[in-house]
């Protein structure tokens, strides 16, 4: 599978292949908040016309195929992922990992303040 890759401030969205076992799924939703921001009260959403199914993974420490806190979801049409502050990020159906980007420090490796 060729990679697609789609990023909207501090969040990535990587099409995928499959989803991760230790995935919990959620309630099917027409809007999906991704992100939220720390410092603005921002945040960004999936907003999609038919519910998208979608998985969280635990935020307590990471599984063993990806990092805490990630998001998966699954769009059978186009949707779009929106923010306050950012472009409108158009995505076609597909299966997708969201990943907040993360920042280094000796104490912690920590998400991004959006």
């Amino acid at each position: 599978m060729k990679s697609k890759i789609y990023r909207q401030g501090d969040v990535l969205i990587e099409l995928v292949e499959t989803l991760p076992t230790t995935a919990t799924k959620q309630k099917r939703s027409r809007r999906i908040i991704l992100a939220h921001g720390e410092v603005t009260g921002h945040h960004h959403a999936l907003e999609v016309a038919d519910p998208a199914d979608w998985w969280k993974t635990a935020d307590e420490k990471p599984s063993t195929t990806g990092l805490a806190g990630e998001i998966f979801l699954t769009v059978k049409t186009k949707a779009k992922v929106t923010h306050q502050e950012h472009a409108t990020v158009d995505l076609p159906a597909g299966t997708y990992r969201v990943t907040r980007q993360r920042e280094y420090s000796p104490e912690a490796i920590i998400n991004v303040k959006d």
